[in-house]
């Protein structure tokens, strides 16, 4: 893998992990289309280490709501009142939320990985995720904010997660549109996506790095992976900013009819 490769592809990350249109799929297709030819193994490890860098972003982009959160649960739980505020039941959302998505990646990562190969196959889930998005538009009030979540919306958005783990469903996509179908408007939806990004991306970037190490050799491919988390980084963190912007004004048809076209022309070109 080039510098400029790891640049592109750091670059498609970051932009689509947020925005509604499926980073796993668009990195699956990039290479596919300009013919770049990557051993599998590691393309897969570049694919999750990359996201580190979008993990990154929302840290830094949420940061102040993130340590809120975090200093709340721990002090409730302590307390042995882990339900007294909002904070503290946001953070027990945020676990279950990401059970769901865990409990199936750890079961079916070698299924997980080899759907990755298939180009057809991403573009038809990229299909699925058109119709997720417009579903989710049809049908949700757009009537609640994240300070009337329960344990159910938290339930069902991370289960929404789940089908996110296939190349071309997108994992934003999925999630706002399942707390867009508990009734959640399109900014709180976002906005709880993008947290219960952190311990997912955490622990598939460790069972990544478990991965990297099991390569025969890392020679050549520290820097490209470096260049592709910085870039990620950056840009993931731009397309927060104007993502959230954009939901409190706007629907998310314009992504749903990108992924459908672009799906019906990978599955019939």
């Amino acid at each position: 893998m080039t510098l400029f490769q790891a640049f592109i592809l750091g670059l498609i990350q970051g932009l689509t992990e947020f925005i509604p249109v499926s980073s796993s799929g668009h990195l699956v297709l990039v290479p596919h289309f300009l013919g770049w030819q990557f051993d599998h193994d590691r393309a897969f490890v570049f694919d999750v280490l990359v996201q580190w860098g979008t993990l990154v972003a929302v840290f830094i982009y949420y940061w102040r709501n993130l340590t809120t959160i975090a200093t709340a649960f721990c002090k409730a739980t302590i307390s042995g009142k882990p339900f007294a505020t909002n904070d503290a039941r946001m953070g027990w959302y945020l676990i279950l939320a990401t059970i769901p998505a865990v409990v199936v990646g750890l079961l079916c990562k070698d299924h997980i990985a080899s759907a990755f190969a298939n180009p057809r196959i991403t573009g038809l889930f990229l299909i699925l995720t058109a119709a997720i998005l417009v579903v989710a538009e049809l049908l949700g009030k757009r009537n609640r904010d994240t300070n009337k979540l329960n344990w159910l919306d938290a339930l069902w958005i991370g289960c929404s997660q789940v089908i996110a783990l296939l190349p071309g469903v997108s994992r934003s996509g999925a999630t706002i549109a399942g707390g867009m179908t508990r009734n959640l408007n399109r900014s709180s939806a976002a906005h709880f996506s993008f947290l219960m990004s952190v311990p997912v991306m955490i622990g598939a970037g460790v069972l990544a790095i478990k991965d990297l190490l099991a390569l025969p050799t890392t020679e050549g491919f520290l820097l490209p992976l470096a260049v592709g988390f910085i870039t990620a980084l950056i840009s993931g963190y731009l397309a927060i900013r104007w993502l959230i912007n954009y939901l409190s004004k706007h629907s998310l048809f314009i992504f749903a009819a990108y992924c459908l076209v672009l799906g019906l022309v990978i599955v019939f070109f």
